[in-house]
């Protein structure tokens, strides 16, 4: 039997308030900025590539897989990377194929 409470939940009800809007709001314009900051790099790709990095490394952590920026900034060629850093890379390509899906 399922035991959910049904949707939508009274705790959500106290998220629809002034101070609530006035923060999304804000974080608009700040996205807004952002937005047209990046546009105006001439290679998009790197701020994506260094915040995938960052993703895949981190995430990679969760699961007790370690390695540096070094060996993950090395690239996939250096076939001595460690197993670490090989699926932290792995990680970061499935990233990249996730984004190209969801640009197309």
């Amino acid at each position: 039997m399922n035991m959910l409470p049904l949707l939508p939940l009274k705790e959500f009800a106290l998220l629809e308030n002034r101070e609530v809007w006035q923060a999304l709001t804000l974080a608009h314009r700040h996205l807004a900025e952002f937005k047209g900051l990046c546009e105006s790099l001439p290679n998009q790709a790197i701020l994506l590539d260094t915040l995938g990095i960052q993703e895949a490394k981190d995430s990679s952590e969760i699961e007790n897989i370690i390695t540096t920026h070094d060996e993950l900034y090395a690239g996939n060629s250096d076939a001595a990377a460690s197993p670490a850093a090989k699926d932290v890379q792995h990680y970061l390509e499935a990233l990249r194929v996730g984004y190209e899906e969801v640009r197309r």
